[in-house]
C-alpha cells in the first residue's frame, strides 16, 4: 500500500519530517529501545498507536506479487490522507457576522458513513469537521471516495478529547446540540440560527453518556416507519438541512 510506511527509523523520520500520520501499528508486547521512543512522539503529537499481532503487520506490507513480507521491525504507520487541520484554523475561517456550524464525531466508525457525512455537510456549508483520536473512521481512500472528494475541501479537526473540545467551543459561544433518537424533543423546536456545533454518534450505541452530559440540547429526527432510527450518515443530512432552512438557505 503507497500510504504505509513501514520500520522503526523510517516511521520516526516521517513524524520529525512533519507528515501527518493516521496510525502507528507495533507489534504486541514491544517497548524497548527506539519503540518506546517513538511511543513518546507519537504521544506528543496525538498520534493514534495501536498494539497488534505482528500477523497483521506481516499482512499490511506482504508484497502482493511475491508475496513476500518487508522488514517491518514490528512498526507500521498509516500516512494521512488528508491534511488536518486546527480547531484554531477552523474558527479563525468562519466568516465574520456569520453563525459558525460544525459537526462532531463521537464513536462514527464506519468509513462510508464518515465520507457521507462530509460529502452532505460540505454542500450544507459546514465549516468544519470534529473527529476523535481515537473510536473514529480512519481518514482513508475509502472514506475520500464515499466523500465524493469533499474531505479534500472541508476542514477535518483531530481531537485528543472531544469533551474539552466541546468545552472549548461553548467557551466560543456555541450551543452543542446532540442528535439522539432517545430524545422528545424534535430537531424542528431547536434554534439553528445561533452557532452550533451538531454531535453525530455511532451507530450501535449512539452519542456516549459523557459526551451527552455536555450537550444544551438534544433533538430527534421524528419517525413515522417501524424501524426507530435512521442511518447515521441520514439522520446528519436531515439535521444539517433543517440548520440550512433555519438560516434562509445559504450558509
Amino acid at each position: 500500500m503507497s500510504n504505509l510506511v513501514f520500520g522503526l527509523r523510517p516511521v520516526i523520520e516521517a513524524i520529525e519530517a512533519g507528515r501527518q500520520i493516521e496510525k502507528i501499528y507495533i507489534k504486541k508486547g514491544a517497548d524497548a529501545g527506539l519503540i518506546g521512543e517513538l511511543r513518546e512522539m507519537a504521544r506528543a503529537q496525538h498520534i493514534n498507536v495501536q498494539e497488534v499481532p505482528i500477523e497483521k503487520l506481516d499482512r499490511l506490507t506482504k508484497n502482493g506479487r511475491w508475496g513476500q513480507t518487508a522488514n517491518h521491525q514490528g512498526v507500521v504507520a498509516q500516512i494521512s490522507a488528508i491534511v488536518y487541520a486546527d480547531a484554531d484554523e477552523i474558527m479563525a475561517a468562519i466568516p465574520e457576522g456569520k453563525p459558525g456550524l460544525i459537526v462532531v464525531f463521537d464513536g462514527v466508525t464506519d468509513v462510508r458513513n464518515f465520507g457521507g457525512i462530509a460529502r452532505t455537510a460540505e454542500c450544507a456549508g459546514v465549516h468544519g469537521l470534529i473527529v476523535p483520536l481515537k473510536n473514529a473512521a480512519p481518514v482513508n481512500a475509502d472514506a475520500l471516495k464515499a466523500s465524493a472528494g469533499a474531505l479534500n475541501i472541508i476542514p477535518v479537526c483531530r481531537v485528543g478529547s472531544i469533551r474539552n473540545t466541546l468545552k472549548m467551543l461553548q467557551a466560543e459561544g456555541f450551543q452543542i446540540v446532540a442528535a439522539t433518537e432517545k430524545s422528545e424533543k424534535t430537531l424542528y423546536e431547536a434554534d439553528f440560527t445561533r452557532p452550533t456545533a451538531i454531535v453525530m454518534g455511532s451507530e450501535d450505541e449512539g452519542i456516549s453518556k459523557e459526551v451527552l452530559k455536555l450537550c444544551d440540547a438534544q433533538v430527534a429526527i421524528p419517525l413515522g416507519g417501524k424501524i426507530e432510527s435512521l442511518n447515521v450518515a441520514a439522520a446528519a443530512a436531515v439535521m444539517l438541512y433543517e440548520v440550512v432552512r433555519q438560516r434562509g438557505g445559504k450558509q
